[in-house]
């Protein structure tokens, strides 16, 4: 059924009723890795010791270090799982060609989480799996496999085939429990890589189904970071907010160290430089002094976010540099190039705008959609002049429309509007300024809001803040786990779920769930889909 902790539990009390040696070491390992699965990360250590405790063949031995291997990632991104993943990988090829593989791709995601500390690492895991013999019919996590491992070796255009072919195979209501469960979150790689959002929703959402009712705390909470970045990313902050609250429960009831993403782009596009400098400074001093590359380089494309959204170009244009200088943050150091232009436009820079603009080109067109090609319109236009430039902010505001990327959509508004009032076009000006900064303000991003403000004040018009629903306003003096069970028991959920899910009690459920009423104005749970946005459907849910 999928219940790992069950699982766990009942292989572990396996372990205590055998007294054949032959049989305890193949049960100990068997309990060790459901536990690893469940989130039980001292548990599965324990148990690791009792196996060494008596002699082990080589294939046992392999097993034990790939275990480690996972506890080492899947507890804190220890900066030893990449190296410790790939000697089990190595010691697994000639005991058991399939598992190697599957380690393999373990290591590789842990030399991804782990950032530029790790990129020979990467290079040596992708050069071992391109040489291994390939199947007849390759399952999902040996596409996706071959498709990462093809991504380092040869690039993004020779292994985009391969990796769009391993995103449809765990996007698939058929992908295997065990392959769903173990490798899910690396599933949303080749769509983040191929500026697919529509493919990076559906993997995530399906994975964060799976994990949830299977009880897997080992992936869950990447899970929840993954779908708020999304949801963050769609502008629907107080939904972003809830799954980040959900994933810091999960990461507390297990032990575990993850990095919350998702809190570091809702704080970038939130724009409150008192809330983003200290969570986005910290992060970055943390990441580094733990070896995780990819933490801080996600904090840094946040930093430029913030300060492209504050006018701030020099601190924004030095902050993407960084993050895009990144070459093993894959993705991530991607999505900083369009701050690196933007930056280093305004300030300037056209050189180094035009360079980041080659570079980020060969990801969209590689790609094709709609959320690539219209952020390559958008930063083209920045370096580009009359015509051209008027052509390719009104490609960019089309082809974003036809996303759910509405920050991202506004942005382009945003400097459309800017660069009209530059030619001295103003009631044009007004019109794509005053949309994107409506669309800023029902969003909550602050900083670009004012940014248009400034931009509006400029042709002559000032801008309307627009009055929240009380409802909406008092929505926004509910505590983190307030929202977060007023969420829940909107979509639907009884006491006892909502408690499974965040770790607590179906009384502290009622009692929370007893503030909310008061705050919000109502009297019962049918109530709460009129005063919350959103619902089952919303981005990540």
């Amino acid at each position: 059924r999928g219940g790992l902790a069950a699982a766990a539990a009942f292989l572990e009390r396996a372990v205590r009723l055998t007294a054949d040696p032959a049989r305890l070491v193949e049960r100990t390992l068997a309990a060790a890795q459901a536990s690893v699965r469940a989130g039980a990360f001292d548990q599965a250590l324990g148990l690791l010791v009792m196996a060494e405790a008596w002699p082990l063949d080589e294939f046992a031995a392999a097993r034990v270090d790939l275990l480690r291997g996972l506890v080492a990632f899947a507890s804190g991104l220890s900066s030893d799982a990449p190296s410790l993943l790939l000697k089990a990988a190595r010691r697994l090829e000639l005991l058991n060609l399939g598992l190697a593989r599957e380690t393999y791709l373990d290591a590789w995601g842990a030399a991804l989480a782990i950032g530029h500390v790790a990129a020979g690492d990467m290079a040596e895991i992708s050069r071992a799996a391109r040489a291994l013999p390939r199947s007849l019919d390759p399952g999902p996590a040996e596409l996706l496999l071959d498709g990462l491992a093809l991504l380092i070796t040869d690039g993004l255009a020779a292994a985009a085939p391969v990796l769009r072919h391993a995103a449809s195979a765990f996007a698939s209501d058929s992908i295997p429990i065990g392959d769903g469960l173990r490798w899910g979150w690396l599933a949303t790689v080749p769509p983040l890589l191929l500026w697919d959002d529509n493919g990076w929703r559906a993997v995530v959402a399906g994975q964060v189904r799976l994990a949830r009712d299977a009880g897997a705390l080992e992936t869950l909470p990447l899970h929840l970071a993954t779908a708020g970045i999304i949801t963050a990313w769609s502008g629907a902050f107080g939904a972003a907010a809830a799954l980040i609250a959900e994933s810091e429960a999960v990461c507390e009831a297990t032990g575990a160290r993850i990095p919350s993403y998702a809190a570091l782009v809702l704080a970038g596009l939130r724009g409150s430089p008192a809330e983003a400098v200290p969570l986005l400074d910290a992060t970055i001093n943390a990441a580094e002094a733990a070896g995780q590359g990819l933490t801080a380089t996600a904090a840094r494309w946040m930093a430029a976010v913030l300060d492209n959204g504050l006018g701030r170009y020099d601190e924004a244009r030095e902050a993407a540099r960084q993050a895009a200088g990144d070459p093993s943050g894959l993705y991530v150091s991607t999505w900083a190039l369009p701050e690196l232009i933007e930056a280093a436009a305004r300030s300037g820079n056209m050189p180094m705008a035009g360079d980041a603009l080659a570079r980020l080109a060969e990801t969209t067109r590689a790609g094709g959609t709609d959320f690539g090609l219209g952020i390559e319109a958008r930063s083209r236009a920045l370096v580009s002049e009359g015509q051209a430039a008027d052509g390719l902010y009104r490609e960019a505001i089309d082809r974003l429309g036809r996303t759910q990327l509405r920050p991202e959509l506004a942005r382009a508004q945003l400097l459309y509007g800017e660069w009209l009032r530059r030619q001295d076009r103003r009631s044009q000006a007004r019109e794509q300024l005053r949309t994107a900064h409506g669309m800023f303000d029902e969003i909550g991003m602050e900083a670009f809001a004012e940014r248009a403000c400034r931009e509006l004040a400029a042709t002559g018009e000032t801008a309307r803040k627009r009055t929240a629903p009380a409802a909406a306003e008092a929505s926004q003096a509910l505590t983190a786990q307030e929202a977060q069970v007023a969420r829940l028991a909107r979509d639907g959920l009884s006491n006892p779920e909502i408690g499974a899910r965040l770790f607590i009690s179906s009384h502290t459920v009622q009692y929370h769930l007893g503030k909310v009423f008061t705050k919000l104005g109502i009297s019962s749970r049918g109530q709460l889909h009129q005063v919350l946005p959103g619902g089952p459907d919303a981005p990540g849910r």
